[in-house]
């Protein structure tokens, strides 16, 4: 098979994940995303180029067929590709240092999904995490770091989830040897 049509199968499948990933959140009200899947598959295969490139058109099919909110988040998945492309492979995503990686990671693309929630969307939006803001709002804490504070939880659990199983899916498939380039 040749290179391209292989790269265009992986972020194909990245897509396709991604978006049954988001799918599979919003229906069953799940305080994370399951939006990144893909994107950080294809980020550890193939590197952030292309991992960017999946998370945005992930975000793109995820607003036109369930979530119109998706396509104001297209450059949180630019930032989730782009950071987890490069640190799939070094030592941050290896072993217990997957834990601290795993902030790198989380920390930009919460703050620019609590930048995207506050300036557009007053801190609620389709994900079962607004209720949450809701709730540190109704007890006195800042709008805006309620959001805060709810995205970097969620955005934290949700990319590790995401590396964790993106890791199992490249060892147990032997895709590194198989799809790598």
């Amino acid at each position: 098979m040749k290179k391209e049509t292989k790269k265009q199968m992986l972020i194909t499948i990245g897509i396709v994940l991604n978006v049954v990933g988001a799918f599979i959140a919003m229906t069953f009200s799940i305080p994370f995303y399951m939006d990144s899947i893909g994107t950080i598959l294809v980020a550890g295969l193939l590197g952030p180029k292309y991992a960017m490139l999946t998370g945005v058109l992930g975000s793109l099919t995820s607003g036109v067929l369930f979530d119109v909110y998706s396509f104001y988040y297209a450059p949180v998945q630019l930032l989730t590709g782009f950071f987890a492309g490069i640190l799939y492979h070094t030592a941050w995503l290896k072993g217990w240092k997957t834990i601290i990686g795993n902030i790198l990671i989380a920390i930009p693309t919460s703050i620019a999904s609590a930048l995207i929630t506050a300036c557009l969307f007053q801190g609620i939006t389709s994900g079962a995490s607004s209720a949450i803001v809701v709730i540190l709002h109704h007890f006195g804490m800042n709008l805006v770091m309620s959001i805060f504070v709810v995205q970097v939880l969620t955005d934290y659990t949700d990319k590790l989830i995401a590396v964790i199983l993106t890791k199992l899916i490249i060892k147990r498939g032997k895709l590194e040897e198989r799809w790598r380039m």
